[in-house]
């Protein structure tokens, strides 16, 4: 009885470590948030060297993490498991808190929609790898959407990931084709989706929580509208839909995190909501373009960096009397190739 008392109190004292670790990691002001997307498993990955050599706090996959060309869980678990070999991406994983929403590449599927075969299987796949516990909410939900805060009142960032795939109508496709233009087209119908009413729901919630910064992390970009791919511009009225819940809960410190196009770019506009909303796109940790390319029109971007592989790199000054948010893009060799800085008392409503 003696050794059963003294086993279930060093239990207690080990959990009781364990949640107080995990309470302090949460409190504990971020300082530099990595972030990226699209990874082929199949080949050479350093970009994730110089990922780690930027001592990040917390990295972001905005989906296409790997390249499943097969729709089907049993493919999706051999890309992670392929993954998983390449060291530096390991020493991440295991070392930097990690967050992940899934994109087309993930589900084996080009441009995928809410059509896709075995959504229920490769959802329990993608959580599997992530080590999400059975119990919390993130597992019952039928998508991959998920939010956590970080940070002491005064310094709190709020990361709020979009599930843009499971729920997403199938898009239209531009007719007769041009490459000039991009494969698809806007469609303005109504009933056409990019998520959700229940994941609707929960991002209400989500931004009536307080933050002083939100990350709002899709796998397609938000801002971009006149190129003809995979974005939410082709749904104006889904995309107008989001802009209105920020502006009626108020939501301020928005920023918003976007891949997919296997480019770097920078977009902002004002969408209504008083301060400028920023979108900064990273897509290409290794699956960039690697010779330049004519740009795309976008009358939103900032600045871009069309070749090259990159990541993304969040950075927060909070010393400062008001506190400079840094949004950056590094490419393969380290170097800073975007930097815009960005007071945290510009992303408020200016009268």
């Amino acid at each position: 009885m003696k050794r059963l008392a003294t086993f279930l109190t060093a239990f207690a004292c080990a959990a009781t470590l364990l949640v107080s670790a995990a309470i302090s990691q949460s409190e504990r002001p971020l300082t530099r948030i990595a972030f990226g997307s699209c990874a082929v498993q199949t080949e050479p990955q350093p970009i994730w060297e110089k990922v780690l050599a930027t001592k990040p706090d917390l990295f972001i996959s905005l989906g296409d993490l790997v390249y499943a060309k097969e729709n089907d869980p049993a493919a999706l678990k051999r890309a992670f498991d392929l993954l998983m070999q390449f060291p530096g991406f390991r020493r991440l994983k295991q070392n930097v808190p990690f967050m992940a929403v899934w994109d087309d590449g993930e589900l084996g599927v080009n441009d995928a929609w809410d059509e896709t075969p075995h959504l229920p299987a490769l959802q329990r796949v993608f959580h599997d790898f992530l080590g999400v516990p059975a119990d919390l909410p993130r597992r019952t939900r039928d998508g991959v959407y998920d939010a956590r805060i970080f940070g002491p009142p005064g310094r709190r960032v709020q990361v709020i990931l979009l599930d843009t795939r499971t729920h997403r109508s199938r898009l239209q496709r531009r007719q007769p084709y041009d490459e000039r233009f991009g494969r698809y087209e806007i469609n303005p119908d109504p009933s056409t989706r990019m998520m959700d009413d229940a994941q609707w729901r929960w991002l209400e919630e989500q931004l009536g929580q307080p933050a002083e910064v939100r990350l709002i992390a899709s796998g397609v970009q938000v801002i971009a509208e006149d190129h003809g791919w995979e974005k939410w511009a082709n749904f104006p009225h889904e995309r107008e839909r989001l802009y209105e819940l920020l502006r009626r809960t108020g939501a301020t410190g928005v920023i918003l995190l976007s891949g997919d196009r296997h480019l770097a770019e920078l977009s902002m506009m004002d969408a209504g909501l008083g301060y400028p909303l920023y979108d900064l796109t990273a897509s290409g940790l290794n699956a960039a373009r690697h010779e330049w390319r004519p740009l795309e029109r976008n009358r939103h971007r900032l600045a871009t960096m069309n070749w090259d592989d990159h990541f993304g790199m969040i950075t927060f000054d909070w010393s400062k009397r008001d506190p400079v948010v840094g949004l950056q893009i590094i490419d393969s060799t380290g170097d800073v190739r975007i930097h815009q800085k960005v007071p945290l008392s510009v992303l408020r409503p200016h009268k």
